[in-house]
């Protein structure tokens, strides 16, 4: 995950209900490249630029780097589109190699200096991303330009610009073949004039040799940049607050609910939808025993739980389905900003589950997963609170947030349009697949502290029983009536 649209120094700390990054590289959506990409079509570095040998050194030392603890091995495949890809083919098997954008630069004494931080080469990555076809608006000569530290898996760049605005321009090091989603959602709903995103600037793909592709040739997206919001606190944050005040957070979340609602309804219309059929909901349960099988062999607080919760997902199974769209996929408090009015909450990092393969993460999939993600953070909060060195049960103020957001959530809903016969219309009609997501363990944060990545004991528990029955049978979702303040 990268740091959005904002920068570290400039806010709260980063305290995102998340795990920390992996130390392993995501799943690789193509053959190997060090298996579809021919000696002969690899690109020598210049005479002036480090060699592949003198580059392992550095960028084994890189936050970036996956493969912590081995020796790179790499091989220049491109020096195309104003920046280098390397692949490096250390990682044993199974994993697979793993390609890299790392743009360097050498100094008379030989040093070797990251381009990020060159301003020259951060121009002209400008003026690329500005010459690219689906640019949105021009970021124009970038006059003063700072590389944000503490970055795990990416490196983004502020740029202070001629027209006075303030960009970021986030360069992905780890690349994959495919659209990257969390340059193709955030376009999409920028073009269409939401301002629940950062507004889009635009983003540059580049291409590498590939013979595992039909063309030769593999593509992605190198870069994107993106309005940047200094100052900002993400919706973790001022929960955890409220929350440890006893400040209720109703109102907020029935706006937060609502904001999410916008975002579906908007990407439905701009991007493609597909009704679930039989096949599709089939490989979704599938999946989902998948992940509680291994749920349950590393926590035996689900294991506890796992009848029950497939009876959940059989529930699940049998209920109307809503149309499948494009969503963000791993949703919570901390990928969302708290932007003064009238603008609100502002959504971040649509980049997906990041142990799912890049190319599934693009698929359209149900809105649910992301109202599911929501509502589970609530109870993160609380979680929080209660394993903190002086406990605050935060339990009715969490409850309280889940009511109020699903109120939002469906008022806003209720407008989409709907292409499924018998798909109902209202998140309380779909409550049987809302605790089937709800059920879903989440591998990258089972068992987490949300903000930091400890262990929180009785978290899973927390989660597992807050909505349905023990034995499993369904449960309402709390009514209006049942609210009450923390």
């Amino acid at each position: 995950m990268s740091d959005g649209a904002r920068h570290p120094s400039d806010t709260a700390p980063d305290t995102r209900d998340t795990a920390p990054p992996s130390d392993t590289a995501p799943p690789s959506d193509t053959a190997p490249p060090s298996a579809t990409a021919p000696p002969s079509a690899t690109a020598p570095p210049s005479d002036t630029a480090p060699s592949d040998h003198d580059l392992e050194s550095w960028i084994a030392d890189r936050r970036w780097y996956a493969s912590k603890g081995s020796v790179p091995r790499l091989r220049t495949l491109s020096t195309a589109d104003g920046t280098r890809l390397v692949l490096d083919e250390a990682p044993a098997a199974p994993a697979a190699p793993v390609l890299y954008q790392s743009p360097v630069t050498s100094g008379p004494d030989g040093t070797i200096a990251d381009a990020t931080a060159d301003h020259a080469w951060i121009t002209a990555l400008a003026a690329r991303i500005d010459a690219d076809p689906q640019s949105l608006r021009p970021i124009g000569t970038v006059t003063a330009a700072r590389v944000l530290t503490g970055e795990q898996s990416n490196t983004s760049v502020i740029c202070d610009t001629e027209s006075g605005a303030r960009v970021i321009i986030k360069v992905f090091r780890v690349l994959h073949h495919g659209d990257n989603p969390d340059v193709t959602t955030q376009l999409a709903l920028s073009a269409a004039g939401s301002a629940r995103v950062p507004q889009v600037y635009g983003a540059l793909r580049g291409s590498w040799p590939d013979v595992g592709q039909g063309s030769g040739t593999a593509t992605g997206h190198l870069a994107l940049a993106q309005e940047f919001l200094p100052g900002l606190e993400d919706a973790w944050r001022v929960a955890l607050e409220e929350a440890h005040a006893g400040t209720p957070f109703g109102d907020r979340a029935e706006h937060l609910g609502a904001a999410l609602a916008e975002v579906h309804r908007t990407l439905a219309e701009a991007l493609p939808s597909e009704p679930a059929d039989e096949a599709r909901r089939r490989t979704a349960v599938a999946t989902m025993h998948e992940r509680l099988d291994t749920a349950a062999r590393e926590a035996p607080a689900v294991a506890e739980h796992a009848d029950a919760i497939r009876a959940v997902y059989a529930a699940a199974t049998a209920t109307p389905w809503p149309d499948l769209q494009r969503i963000h996929g791993d949703l919570h408090l901390g990928q969302v900003l708290a932007a003064p009015e009238p603008r609100g909450w502002v959504f971040l990092d649509f980049e997906g589950e990041p142990l799912r393969p890049l190319a599934e993460r693009s698929l359209p999939d149900v809105t649910l997963r992301d109202v599911a993600g929501m509502l589970r953070s609530f109870d993160y909060v609380a979680g929080a609170l209660a394993h903190d060195a002086e406990p605050v049960d935060a339990a009715g103020w969490a409850d309280e947030a889940r009511v109020r957001f699903l109120d939002g959530y469906q008022r806003g809903d209720r407008h989409r349009p709907r292409r499924t016969p018998g798909a109902p219309g209202c998140v309380r009609a779909r409550q049987g697949r809302l605790r089937g997501r709800l059920r879903d363990p989440e591998p990258t944060r089972l068992g987490r502290h949300p903000a930091h990545g400890r262990h929180a004991p009785g978290r899973p528990q927390r989660v597992l029983t807050a909505h349905p029955k023990a034995d499993g049978r369904p449960v309402a979702i709390p009514p209006r009536a049942s609210r009450r303040a923390p």
